[in-house]
């Protein structure tokens, strides 16, 4: 084992037993969901699902039709990539900026702060590919093919050359692998909250810091157990991850998502391909890995935001492909959702990354 690798050990015997913690309650506690409810339906003591939207209207309405200040700033927009036909938002003024979300999100991830970017810059959040409100499946989710998906929708579509990319989570190895590939049509690059798979940190190694990431990665069976009740589940999911949370050593924390943005996105991921492409990011981490061990290190500056204590371990594995980090924070207070939990925090760092860069 390499020196890098030794670095990522290390940060795993630290936070991969408390990332652990809890497992066996939480996948007991979506068993027994699971026998106890049927198809999609409300769960009991539940707060009830919004109605459908109106016949005809386009299903990613649903997320933003009742919301005129929202819709007067930001539109809807979709095109077609190699087959996949690509969901995107978009709305503001002044340079691009590139929002690219996680598991088990979409592009409603950064609704909340959205409108303070909006001001600056020329927003586009996007659905990947096979997610959201995308259509129709790439021919794979390992994060290189992503990225050329998303530089199909940017450069080849919207005519997007020179953008600020911002990537969360799983999105995040979408951003690396954008920035790698297209190094001179990215301008700035944030890497929210993702380890890197790659020369400091294995595939094998990457599954043992959190149960879910070993779940997630078996072919089928995650779908056999989440079909059922995709919503309880990502209920169950989205405290788990958050600040004081069990896989953060905590006793328990509540939802850092309210009832509606959980219906939302449970709304996406009840389309089976769907839900089998979210769990596909999971399953391309060998693939992950062999890509950004051959990829060109990211050049451009480079803002790393993490949660809430895990900035040692997350630099120790983006900084043998990340060569130009100008700028590395924690979010106090917040876990994994970082845009959800402060977003306060993470707005003001954002501008002011962005920000500074103009100004060298």
């Amino acid at each position: 084992m390499g020196t890098a690798q030794n670095t990522a050990a290390a940060a795993t015997s630290a936070t991969g037993s408390r990332w652990s913690r809890g497992a066996a309650t939480v996948v007991a506690a979506l068993v027994l969901t699971t026998a106890c409810t049927m198809g999609n339906g409300p769960v009991p003591g539940e707060t009830p699902s919004r109605p459908a939207v109106h016949a005809g209207a386009p299903a990613f309405e649903s997320a933003t039709r009742d919301d005129a200040g929202f819709n007067r700033r930001f539109r809807h927009g979709t095109a077609d990539v190699d087959g996949v036909k690509m969901h995107y938002v978009t709305g503001g003024k002044g340079e691009p900026l590139v929002l690219l979300h996680g598991w088990p999100q979409s592009w409603y991830a950064w609704r909340g702060i959205m409108p303070a970017l909006a001001e600056r810059y020329t927003v586009y959040a996007l659905d990947l590919p096979g997610l959201g409100d995308s259509e129709g499946a790439p021919p794979g989710y390992d994060k290189a093919t992503l990225a050329r998906f998303v530089h199909g929708l940017l450069a080849d579509e919207l005519g997007l050359r020179d953008v600020h990319l911002v990537g969360h989570d799983l999105g995040a190895g979408v951003g690396f692998q954008y920035a790698a590939q297209y190094p001179d049509e990215v301008l700035t690059y944030a890497h929210l909250d993702y380890p890197l798979p790659g020369p400091a940190l294995s595939a094998d190694t990457y599954r043992s810091l959190s149960w879910h990431l070993a779940f997630h990665d078996q072919d089928t069976f995650p779908e056999a157990i989440v079909a059922d009740d995709v919503r309880e589940y990502l209920a169950l999911f989205y405290p788990y991850v958050a600040h004081g949370g069990v896989s953060f050593g905590g006793s328990g924390a509540k939802s850092p998502f309210t009832d509606g943005q959980i219906d939302e996105f449970a709304r996406t991921y009840r389309r089976p391909q769907v839900l089998s492409g979210g769990f596909e990011l999971y399953r391309t981490l060998e693939q992950d890995e062999r890509d950004n061990v051959a990829a060109a290190p990211v050049t451009v500056p480079t803002l790393l935001m993490t949660a809430e204590g895990m900035l040692p371990f997350t630099r120790s594995t983006v900084e043998p492909r990340m060569t130009r980090i100008t700028r590395a924070v924690e979010v106090p207070a917040a876990g994994h959702w970082l845009a959800e939990e402060n977003p306060e925090f993470v707005t003001t760092e954002l501008l002011a990354f962005l920000a500074g860069e103009a100004a060298r």
